[in-house]
């Protein structure tokens, strides 16, 4: 096997993943909760998990409301005639997995009741008797973080989840999750799973500073925003109905949180043009390809282990590969970058920005 890909160090774990993850939301057919194009059957789920593992991927994370859990089906029967510890294995629990039965009250959130439940059945999907990183998928304010924590802390103990993570916390949900699993003593955070990229950088502001101060690895979700960023947009047309965008602009009831940015928004924006316009530059002297930077970019951030991206083709599948390793973007590339997708700092930040960086002189 050629290994086409690096690895990092999860957190403080010990446990090395490579660093590109292999995100399965398009796993399955179209649900009235996935609405939307580019969705692949298992036939082309096996051949594209094939590919990335033979590249030497050993990271795919899933989720129980992805595609109502034909992702974490497919996953499990892909990874049911491999060798089940080279694979790290990541998946969620906390939206509503029985959304067909309005009646099932407690099929949503992180109560002990709800996790226990949602874990036996990822764990059934994925035909597997453990799961390598549990993650808390998001804040849910009618449960105590307390007792999510300890269910989290008991099935660890109990040998069903090894390491736990979150994923689209704020800033004091996350530092608050810190310091209690500290101070009951359970396993650190791990990560945190949020949406990051050229276009989505207001993590940085709080977020971020949390995983740097405790050693929580970050694991950026839509880095190429909806496909925004490949490059394959021009200003001047309408994008096709067979990108998610462009479904997005059709289909005004269609809101699936921002990672399919509307088409009329984003034609208004000169800043982001200006970035593509310069991306596609730096893609040009590297010899790589637009969608290429913005995945390097992510992972020459602090305390990015690994960047979870989502492909329908082995065309989308090897480019993805191929801004794992072998190069760099310069210095001055990557100041270019900073400087042109800088999100507007607000008070407080502008504040603690200016007197900490008068310290550090």
């Amino acid at each position: 096997m050629v290994l086409n890909v690096d690895y990092n160090y999860l957190g403080s774990s010990g446990m090395k993943v490579s660093n590109i993850c292999f995100g399965t939301m398009t796993f399955g057919s179209t649900t009235e909760r996935t609405n939307r194009p580019g969705q692949l059957d298992p036939t082309g789920s096996y051949q594209l998990l094939d590919h990335f593992a033979e590249c030497g991927g050993n990271f795919i994370d899933t989720a129980d409301v992805y595609t109502d859990r034909q992702s974490e089906t497919i996953v499990g029967n892909w990874l049911s005639s491999k060798e089940r510890s080279r694979y790290v294995i990541a998946t969620k629990v906390r939206f509503n997995n029985n959304p067909k039965d309005p009646t099932d009250v407690n099929a949503v959130g992180l109560s002990r009741k709800h996790i226990v439940a949602g874990l036996e059945k990822s764990l059934e999907c994925l035909q597997t008797n453990y799961v390598d990183l549990y993650q808390a998928h998001c804040w849910d304010s009618g449960t105590p973080i307390k007792e999510t924590l300890l269910t989290f802390h008991d099935l660890q103990r109990a040998g069903k989840i090894h390491h736990i993570g979150v994923s689209n916390f704020c800033g004091w949900q996350l530092q608050k999750t810190v310091d209690l699993a500290n101070h009951i003593g359970m396993s650190s955070i791990l990560t945190l799973q949020q949406q990051y990229s050229l276009m989505e950088r207001n993590a940085e502001f709080e977020e971020f500073q949390v995983c740097q101060n405790d050693g929580i690895s970050i694991l950026p979700w839509s880095p190429l925003k909806g496909g925004f960023l490949s490059g394959k947009f021009k200003r001047t047309e309408a994008p096709s109905a067979e990108t998610r965008i462009g479904y997005t602009a059709l289909d005004e009831k269609n809101r699936t949180l921002e990672i399919q940015p509307g088409w009329s928004a984003l034609q208004s924006r000169d800043d982001v043009w200006l970035l593509l316009d310069a991306m596609t530059k730096i893609a040009q002297n590297h010899n790589k390809s637009v969608a290429q930077v913005a995945i390097r970019w992510l992972l020459q951030r602090k305390m990015v282990a690994s960047v979870i991206f989502g492909a329908k083709t082995m065309n989308q599948l090897d480019d993805n590969i191929g801004a794992s390793s072998g190069w760099e973007l310069t210095c001055e590339e990557m100041e270019t970058l900073n400087d042109l997708s800088a999100p507007v700092k607000k008070y407080p930040h502008t504040v603690n920005a200016k007197f900490n960086a008068m310290r550090l002189k």
